[in-house]
């Protein structure tokens, strides 16, 4: 089954039904009924995680679809070739305007119900950013897009990364600089980076996020191979390797992106406790 958004049902109402909208007394007639059984078609292919409406307006839409069957069916059982679905008094308004109405309020885009909740972002809309890269790179692994995989879970761990040290430099001013000098010194980066970690690359957020006990050690490890896979996207390193991105990194990516969100995740000390394991590894210091 295609899949549809939102978006694309409101396009094909505006194009049937020209000025819906604004019309206070719409009517369909018979002849017209195969427009209103595509519209019902459409909406039951939009993907549920995409209905993102208050009850109000999710009970007007399943309202307005269920009056267009209904009519739909009186219609196929009746010969009044020139019977209308015009307004319904208790819905306020034409059904089809008031899919349309409700479809325009809802998302393209949304994270898959499975892709981590990363509750600790306190920011939503960055919250929900790196939940849709997340849920795109699922996505992209199933559709066999390895290279599509690969850089949405990089762009994803850079973000979470970043987050999770912004939070730590507010928590305890000066621990990033610490960290940094302490690398450069060990020789684990090679130079200093920019002040700004925003500028920072995937090597020094994984690199500095380590030493920091943000996240654990084979969580690195993982960030460190996932890197090396995204460098793969540039044909020129490729090509000098002899080296192609598949499926195999794409896990690897997805894999890492994971292990981050699972350690940025505020655990209950009492359940690591049962479990026999600690948080963050060796005793690390929550990141939430």
């Amino acid at each position: 089954m295609a899949r549809i958004v939102p978006s694309q049902v409101v396009e094909v109402i505006q194009n049937l039904f020209r000025g819906v909208e604004s019309q206070q007394h719409f009517t369909v007639p018979k002849p017209m009924s195969n427009h209103l059984a595509a519209i019902v078609d459409l909406v039951d292919r939009v993907p549920d995680e995409l209905v993102r409406l208050d009850p109000r307006d999710f009970t007007l839409l399943r309202l307005s679809v269920a009056a267009i069957r209904n009519q739909l069916e009186d219609w196929r059982v009746s010969d009044a070739t020139f019977s209308e679905l015009a307004a319904i008094a208790n819905l306020g308004g034409h059904p089809v305007a008031l899919i349309r109405a409700a479809l325009e309020k809802c998302p393209d885009e949304s994270p898959t119900p499975e892709t981590a909740e990363l509750e600790f972002i306190d920011d939503e809309p960055l919250r929900d950013s790196i939940r849709l890269d997340m849920s795109a790179a699922d996505g992209a692994l199933t559709q066999g897009d390895w290279k599509g995989a690969t850089v949405l879970c990089g762009s994803a761990i850079e973000a979470l990364l970043l987050w999770a040290l912004q939070k730590q430099e507010n928590r305890n001013a000066g621990a990033l600089t610490t960290a940094v000098a302490a690398l450069v010194s060990s020789q684990t980066l090679t130079r200093d980076p920019s002040p700004n970690p925003e500028a920072w690359g995937l090597h020094e957020y994984v690199e500095v996020a380590a030493h920091l006990n943000l996240i654990r050690d084979d969580t690195a490890t993982l960030v460190r191979l996932a890197k090396g896979f995204r460098n793969l996207i540039h044909p020129g390193r490729a090509a000098r390797l002899g080296q192609k991105c598949d499926r195999a990194m794409a896990l690897g990516a997805l894999a890492a992106v994971a292990a981050v969100a699972r350690d940025l995740t505020p655990q209950d000390p009492r359940h690591c406790v049962e479990a026999g394991h600690p948080a963050r590894g060796r005793g690390k210091p929550d990141a939430g």
